[in-house]
């Protein structure tokens, strides 16, 4: 083989290898994308959902959970709001579905009460809900939604929240990270 040829011989695996490369590149962005798409990665940033969620947990969130179904009892949703961080940045919350569309919901004497019903609630911090709220019917496409430290959490009850609408719902929490010891399924 002359140099010539070796000369070639050397263009054409280079090119194929920077093909091959590129292949690669863009398949991991088109994954990355579908990926993304699909699941949200969140750092929780409070205690408002102690004892289930604790400050600094990292979770992934299933973005698709809600297309063609809606929330249930009992999920753990995060959804976007009007508020900002400290830093600007639009604030998304995580809390857990109390009441559905068409549930009277009311908050008396540290209970919360759905349709006439006083609500068992083994996963709160302590046995106490504040804040007396009146009777709330949850309108069409919404949720009202409470946090599960209830001392500690700006949820349904406060007008900054006030009751979800089904499209600021970003998807419901799937499973735990991190911390390492609890990782898993969030109930």
């Amino acid at each position: 083989m002359n140099r010539m040829e070796w000369r070639e011989k050397k263009k054409t695996n280079a090119k194929k290898e920077l093909l091959e490369w590129g292949k690669v590149i863009v398949i991991s962005v088109i994954a990355a994308l579908i990926i993304t798409t699909f699941v949200k990665p969140t750092l929780v940033e409070g205690e408002s959902m102690y004892p289930t969620i604790g400050e600094h947990d990292y979770l992934i969130v299933n973005c698709l959970s809600y297309l063609g179904e809606s929330p249930q009892y009992g999920d753990i949703i995060v959804f976007e709001t009007q508020m900002k961080t400290d830093e600007g940045k639009d604030k998304n919350l995580i809390k857990r579905v109390i009441g559905l569309p068409g549930d009277v919901i009311s908050v008396r004497e540290g209970k919360v009460i759905r349709n006439g019903q006083v609500l068992e609630e083994p996963y709160i911090n302590g046995d106490y809900t504040p804040g007396d709220v009146e009777e709330i019917t949850v309108s069409e496409h919404h949720v009202f939604v409470l946090g599960d430290n209830r001392p500690n959490s700006l949820d349904s009850r406060s007008e900054q929240v006030g009751l979800v609408d089904y499209e600021d719902i970003v998807g419901n929490v799937l499973v735990r990270l991190f911390p390492l010891d609890r990782i898993g399924g969030v109930k």
